[in-house]
């Protein structure tokens, strides 16, 4: 009994799995699959592929390319093509296969940066989130004394705990690593009256200034307490000094209390500017040059004639000094109308600019750090590189070190050329033995090679398949669509894209991926597939699988499209970033890809030579996904075949105007629900049907007509074709 096409199809496709997996089965099947896994590897050019045949010839048969396999010079054009290039060779190509076959390779590799967007975007996110970061830090150690200092009873406790040793320490800008605690002890229990206490023996003055912040006794014991409020008060705003690095407002509320409590003290000009918090404040409430000497800026306080050759008068009028620099007896350096005067220009002056020095260093270091080939660029300094406008922005070097929390005061030049042409991966490598995560995690956002080149970085998807994977998702979105549909439907793709390119680049494991719903929608969408039918359960199971096991999760279900999906990501089976998986020329996603098309298209071949009408059948469902407007069906010849005989259409009617052929594949199929596998399979019984029936049946009177008749009208042709189709 000969089975009916539609039978036979269904024969085959009731379980595609099972039926692909017995042409798998076969032994000339897996002889050239399992060389094709063995060796694509090897390839590193397009001449490494098109010089073994085997290879070559799979890739070709995998992309319905196999009668193409002779014309090597056109396929070296179509995979040398720039995918990102609209006007590329393989883009400007009618027949998409050609194009798929590109896609399926990566023989140019990701470009080699020394920073993706991403990790520039990650590093200088953290750069400004230091800044907040820093003041909180400082606020929290300052509290964390001021609840400790009233407890304290000897100097033992105070050198022995490390978080108000380093306290003490950082608040007069002294050595935290190196000074031991017996040192500090001695300095702190000294006898300021004695001037051969250590203290006062210091070559630095800052341990002198640091015993009179307490009132330990020659033993180390308190009368009293360790610290007055004021003295603690004192310590405080010199710590906030000693640990701000930018115009915070704990920084600005330090430096003006400071101000209010030591300028009434003063007794001169020369005394006030003997003080170098007291002279950078007036150099910044009065818009000053902070290389300004301070005999100058004294000198604009009380000298009349020098404020006016200076051309700045206001000095002399917020101070009370008089024409020697002296203040008269009972007289204080400023009244308080001055001092609130001073303090209001202090307060906007302080902050004037501040983020905009910011905002210039993270522009100037995303502009740098694009353009970076080698690790040597890193440290040219600002003033070295072509621009002239951004002499006095922060270096490089300098947001990078912040930004993983490392002081450039810490680490030399030479040995941070050691750190970032660093293997993280070598336990023995110079940054894994300097045993610090900071250094570690500065690595790991650059890209610099052993001998200081640059390389692709390790995402969790490679930049083609990002390409791709978007290029398919505004696809599947657009489908069918026009005018201002379609122009809604591309802004709100384009917003998708947006963000899925640019959070995934950020992603580092696969729970990370899984964890954002919105990426994983996207995927399954972009692969066709609709995310209410997949659990995030059975993703979690399917991204733990072992792609290399054919009983694993992934690979035991129906549709073949989750282990792709999954091969597409960089990951291991334990969910971490995986270099193997991003190496070659073919990425293991594509490798898969590649072999899952091989063996459908050998079962479309091996079923087209017992009944061409399975063939086609086959070949309409497995492409109908992929199919975005009529012209997809027109511009493939076993797609049109396949519409012309579902609909009883003339072979001649691709004579007729094109846009026309498009009017009629709208008539009849919706490309829209092509996505829907009820939908196409009503069409490919409609097919089947009328496929047996235009084998077995007499040839028709009209058709023979029409293929004789050059003359006829494309609206008498389009009319008699409708009626053909019913």
């Amino acid at each position: 009994m000969v089975l009916s096409t539609y039978s036979s199809y269904l024969t085959v496709n009731r379980d595609m799995k099972a039926s692909l997996s017995k042409v798998e089965s076969q032994a000339p099947v897996k002889r050239d699959t399992e060389y094709y896994e063995a060796n694509i590897g090897k390839v590193k050019t397009v001449d490494d592929l098109l010089g073994d045949y085997r290879l070559y010839s799979y890739a070709m048969q995998a992309y319905g390319l196999g009668e193409m396999t002779y014309g090597k010079a056109f396929m070296r054009k179509v995979l040398d093509s720039d995918l990102s290039d609209s006007k590329s060779f393989a883009n400007t190509l009618t027949d998409k296969r050609y194009l798929q076959m590109a896609q399926a390779f990566n023989f140019k590799g990701d470009a080699k940066v020394a920073q993706s967007t991403a990790q520039a975007d990650s590093t200088t996110d953290a750069y400004k989130a230091s800044f907040q970061t820093e003041e909180t830090n400082i606020k929290t150690e300052a509290a964390y004394f001021a609840s400790k200092i009233g407890a304290i009873t000897n100097v033992d406790d105070l050198v022995n705990n490390t978080r108000l040793r380093t306290y003490v320490l950082d608040s007069a800008g002294l050595d935290t690593t190196f000074t031991s605690k017996a040192y500090l002890k001695q300095v702190l229990t000294s006898d300021l009256a004695d001037p051969d206490s250590v203290a006062n023996q210091a070559k630095n003055p800052a341990w002198k200034k640091l015993a009179g912040f307490f009132n330990f006794n020659a033993d180390g014991t308190v009368n009293g307490q360790a610290q007055t409020a004021d003295q603690t008060e004192d310590l405080k705003l010199d710590y906030v000094a000693s640990m701000s690095t930018y115009p915070s407002a704990t920084l600005l509320d330090a430096n003006q209390r400071y101000w209010d409590k030591h300028v009434p003290q003063v007794q001169s000009a020369q005394d006030l500017v003997k003080d170098s918090r007291l002279v950078a404040y007036v150099k910044t409430a009065f818009g000053l040059n902070p290389t300004m000497l301070a005999s100058s800026v004294a000198s604009l306080m009380y000298s009349q004639n020098f404020a006016q050759t200076y051309g700045n008068t206001k000095l002399l009028d917020a101070f009370e000094f008089s024409s020697d620099g002296t203040l008269p007896a009972g007289t204080s350096a400023q009244t308080p109308a001055q001092m609130s005067a001073v303090a209001k220009q202090y307060t906007t002056e302080f902050r004037k600019d501040a983020d905009k020095k910011i905002a210039d260093a993270v522009t100037n270091y995303e502009t740098r750090i694009a353009k970076m080939t080698k690790l040597d660029d890193f440290f040219v300094s600002n003033k070295k590189d072509d621009d002239k406008k951004n002499d006095e922005v922060s270096e490089v070097w300098d947001v990078a070190l912040r930004a993983f929390g490392i002081n450039p005061d810490e680490v030399s030049k030479s040995e941070l050329k050691k750190i970032l042409s660093s293997d993280v991966t070598d336990k023995k490598s110079y940054v894994n033995r300097l045993d610090d995560d900071r250094y570690v995690n500065l690595v790991k956002a650059f890209n610099f090679t052993a001998d200081g080149g640059t390389e692709a970085p390790l995402t969790a998807q490679s930049q083609r398949m990002v390409a791709q994977v978007t290029a398919d998702y505004k696809a599947v979105k657009l489908r069918a669509l026009t005018g201002t549909a379609k122009e809604n439907a591309s802004k709100a793709a384009d917003k998708e894209i947006a963000y899925y390119a640019s959070t995934i680049a950020g992603i580092k494991t696969a729970d990370q991926f899984l964890a954002d719903s919105r990426l994983t929608k996207f995927v399954l969408e972009a692969n066709g597939l609709d995310p209410k039918e997949v659990t995030t359960t059975d993703l979690r199971r399917m991204f733990k699988s072992d792609l290399s096991d054919p009983k694993s999760f992934v690979n035991t279900q129906s549709n073949g499209k989750f282990a792709e999906i999954v091969a597409s990501f960089n990951f291991s089976a334990k969910g971490q970033l995986d270099a193997t998986a991003a190496e070659g020329v073919q990425q293991r996603g594509a490798i898969l890809e590649t072999t899952n098309q091989y063996l459908q298209q050998t079962l479309e071949v091996q079923q087209g030579e017992q009944n061409d009408g399975v063939r086609l059948a086959l070949y309409f469902k497995r492409k109908a996904p992929e199919i975005t407007s009529p012209y997809s069906i027109i511009s493939d010849k076993a797609l049109f075949t396949f519409f012309k005989t579902a609909y009883n259409l003339p072979t001649a009617i691709g004579n007729i105007d094109v846009a026309k052929q498009a009017d009629l594949v709208k008539k009849y199929i919706d490309v829209g629900k092509l996505g829907d596998p009820d939908y196409v399979d009503k069409i490919v019984k409609r097919f089947t049907a009328l496929y047996d029936t235009q084998k077995n049946g007499p040839t028709s009177t009209s058709l023979s007509l029409l293929g004789r008749s050059a003359s006829i009208s494309a609206d008498t042709l389009l009319a008699v074709a409708q009626l053909r189709a019913g």
